[in-house]
């Protein structure tokens, strides 16, 4: 029998974190759905994981015999399934029980693309104290806060589509090759294509982030800062509006800071703020990370060459 729902679960270096996806999905109390674990390189034994729980589960996997990025994870496991509904899952969420019940019926509702945004976890981490926790909450209030046309740039890694959509918009571009925006170029693509976009409050999801430090926050912000000049060269220059700092004193402070500083020089002032922060004011610890994190994606988009040298 078709599944209602097929869930699609990109994962690298994920067998510490799929047991405890799968023990949510065991829970789920919608019974019609499968999921495919696209595994991209199995570094870690996650293949051993997803066969564990094959007799028990309607799970099953697709194995790179090597890295080939996200995209590319994604698109595989979206050809190998097969239900009316495809949601797309990341393997470090842990959805509640409604998870799956709540994506099948908003598409029974509503047509268009769902969206559950992430309510981050953080263990206990200077970078969670002074800027980690408070970013996270402002950035919920701000989604919900922005017109429907632009909901389309917080598509993730907990969103949903029909079967019928994700065809007519076509797979994620693999062009997308290290971290970043292979997700907003698809919801851009789908809001572009004439569909409604929701922000679905009832769909958010813990998510146990992988960005704990401010030094593998700004490495992640430098590689979306290179990635955006792909979605940029792509769709034109007024996808997203200006790409430079404002004229402000903050944006003068980014704009230096982001010219003198590639990605090496950035990740040591991380490395440096991280042994500072709770030594700081809340305020001024917060500021340091901020401006790290800004001058870090804004020298992504001045120095994308770093990325292939990195990676």
């Amino acid at each position: 029998m078709t599944p209602k729902a097929s869930i699609v679960i990109p994962s690298r270096g994920g067998a510490d974190r799929l047991p405890h996806l799968f023990d949510a999905l065991r829970a789920q109390t919608e019974r019609s759905w499968e999921a495919i674990v696209v595994i991209d390189g199995d570094v870690d034994g996650s293949g051993d994981v997803v066969d564990a729980v094959r007799d028990e589960l309607p799970v099953t996997s697709v194995v790179f015999p090597e890295n080939r990025g996200r995209s590319a994870a994604l698109n595989a496991g979206f050809a190998a399934a097969s239900g009316h509904v495809l949601i797309r899952c990341d393997d470090d969420l842990r959805p509640g029980s409604e998870y799956v019940a709540r994506h099948v019926k908003w598409h029974a509702q509503e047509p268009g693309g769902v969206i559950g945004l992430y309510r981050n976890v953080y263990p206990e981490t200077a970078y969670a104290r002074a800027y980690g926790r408070a970013r996270d909450t402002q950035f919920r209030a701000d989604a919900y806060a922005v017109p429907e046309h632009h909901r389309w740039r917080y598509w993730a890694g907990n969103v949903s589509v029909t079967r019928a959509t994700y065809e007519m918009v076509g797979g994620y571009d693999e062009g997308y090759r290290a971290y970043g925006w292979e997700d907003v170029d698809w919801g851009f693509r789908l809001f572009r294509a004439g569909v409604r976009v929701h922000l679905a409050e009832n769909l958010e999801t813990p998510h146990h982030i992988a960005a704990v430090t401010t030094e593998i926050r700004v490495k992640r912000a430098f590689y979306s800062g290179a990635a955006k000049r792909t979605f940029a060269a792509k769709h034109g220059e007024d996808a997203l509006g200006p790409r430079r700092p404002g004229s402000g004193v903050w944006g003068r402070l980014i704009g230096r800071t982001a010219t003198r500083n590639g990605l090496s020089g950035l990740l040591s002032r991380a490395r440096s703020a991280d042994a500072a922060l709770d030594r700081m004011p809340r305020w001024a610890a917060e500021k340091r990370v901020a401006w790290l994190v800004e001058s870090a994606a804004l020298s992504g988009e001045l120095h994308p060459e770093q990325v292939a040298n990195d990676v």
